[in-house]
């Protein structure tokens, strides 16, 4: 019994065992070499993620609880995938930076709640995963303690988390006392359709919305992307919002189905908002970080849209296009990063001519770029275009007509970049930059997950298998 108990939690237990050997690591070293220290929690970090792979058995633990499958262990190796990624990026800011270790802990605090809020079969436990991963969260948004911009966005964060939280306990509430239930195999029982239960679906969907920046609940967005140190802006991003949309279509396609025709409507809306606000701000930003932040708002109506599939095609679109974001995503974080990290250059016009010094970091910005934007070969072409299948799948052609018109706008901003950056010519050019051995790595693995990943047709059929749809 406990064999299969510790075998289903080992991805939570390794990350648990981690945060305390840095905990005893700062507690007991009075002083450390950073790059020593970095390139030892790069490789606890790898072999977290290679742990994650071993083959484990579906399960049910603690009464109904906790639970896991194929489909949420292949989620959480993604995530430990996107957060080794992170870290191989930040070698640049943290090798200077004198609070390591807290930085490592208090980030791994969050892949923990967003783990259990992943393998959540009851909202009690689903709740508390997502304040386990809020609360560091708002501590790392704050991590560089010299800049008042970051404390301003830090706290900006934690209002917007309080807001939403209480929005989302305040309907995990009403729909407890509408069903007398937490379990989410109970709760889908109960679910009639009254208009009490739809009302504390509409509080528990807000605060969803909030977490994935969901028009019109995205307003914290981009300051706090912007105040943000990069990585931890990239976190944001990618990280947070792949947990976030995982748990979310786990309960969409599940607790929620009894009521699906009525989430349908609201989600074409969101998701309609959601693409179209996100591209218009983007066009008119300068600054990279924010117009990364409003790509992101744009790029969650789109997952919406595979959301609104109802399918099991709806669900392998949604996970798997948060795969290719995450290589895609991470690839245009990593060069923002790196060159912040060097020249504390952030705006699309020092980027003017960085293709004279530095082609590598240029094609890569480009690569990943070109993801986001949805231009084949890469990646991102197939993410949108299976998204939009499944958004296709009810039949709401105006809808996806809508989304498809948009992604033609969103070039516009992506290659105002890469003109910038392979077109203009500046009088000072960003002098040639030197690309760390674990950055390099990461830029890498980036670039080749963005080609491979929508060439090599077989993920999305591995996905597929696991899905469940509705």
């Amino acid at each position: 019994m406990w064999a299969g108990i510790i075998l289903s939690l080992r991805q939570e237990l390794m990350i648990t065992i981690l945060i305390f050997v840095l905990l005893v690591y700062k507690i007991g070293a009075s002083e450390y070499k950073t790059n020593a220290l970095l390139n030892g929690i790069n490789l606890l970090l790898l072999a977290n993620l290679i742990v994650g792979f071993f083959p484990c058995p579906d399960a049910t633990s603690f009464s109904g609880m906790f639970h896991t499958n194929r489909l949420i262990v292949l989620e959480k190796n993604m995530l430990n995938l996107g957060t080794l990624l992170i870290s191989l990026q930040a070698y640049d800011w943290l090798k200077s930076h004198r609070h390591v270790p807290e930085f490592y802990m208090l980030l791994l605090a969050t892949l923990t709640g967003f783990f259990f809020m992943i393998s959540s079969g009851n909202l009690l436990l689903f709740y508390l995963g997502l304040e386990l991963s809020s609360i560091p969260l708002a501590a790392l948004a704050s991590f560089d303690l010299e800049k008042r911009q970051s404390s301003e966005g830090a706290m900006k964060f934690i209002l917007s988390a309080a807001f939403s939280s209480a929005l989302l306990l305040f309907g995990i509430s009403l729909l407890y006392g509408a069903t007398g239930t937490l379990g989410f195999d109970t709760i889908v029982q109960r679910l009639d359709g009254s208009a009490f239960q739809l009302f504390a679906f509409i509080l528990i969907l807000s605060g969803f919305a909030f977490k994935i920046a969901a028009v019109p609940f995205h307003l914290w967005t981009a300051d706090v992307y912007e105040g943000s140190p990069v990585t931890v802006t990239a976190y944001l991003s990618v990280i947070s919002k792949g947990a976030v949309f995982f748990i979310f279509i786990q309960l969409l396609y599940t607790v929620f189905k009894p009521i699906a025709t009525s989430w349908y409507r609201i989600l074409i809306i969101l998701s309609v908002l959601s693409i179209t606000v996100g591209n218009l701000f983007a066009l008119r930003q300068n600054r990279l970080k924010r117009l990364l932040a409003f790509s992101s708002i744009a790029q969650s109506g789109f997952i919406l849209a595979g959301v609104i599939g109802s399918s099991r095609i709806g669900e392998a679109s949604v996970v798997y296009f948060i795969l290719i974001y995450i290589f895609s995503n991470l690839g245009a974080f990593g060069v923002v990063s790196l060159i912040s990290a060097q020249t504390g250059k952030e705006t699309i016009s020092d980027y003017r001519g960085l293709y004279a010094n530095n082609p590598a970091l240029s094609w890569v910005m480009a690569i990943s770029l070109f993801s986001l934007a949805g231009i084949p070969p890469t990646a991102g072409f197939f993410g949108k275009f299976f998204l939009l299948m499944a958004g296709a799948g009810k039949g709401n052609y105006v809808f996806i007509t809508i989304a498809a018109l948009n992604m033609v706008i969103s070039l516009y901003y992506y290659l105002k970049v890469v003109k910038a950056i392979f077109m203009d010519k500046p009088e000072q050019p960003i002098e040639k930059l030197v690309i760390p051995l674990l950055p390099n790595i990461a830029f890498i693995v980036c670039v080749a997950g963005t080609i491979i990943t929508g060439l090599a047709g077989w993920i999305y059929d591995y996905i597929y298998s696991l899905s469940i749809g509705l």
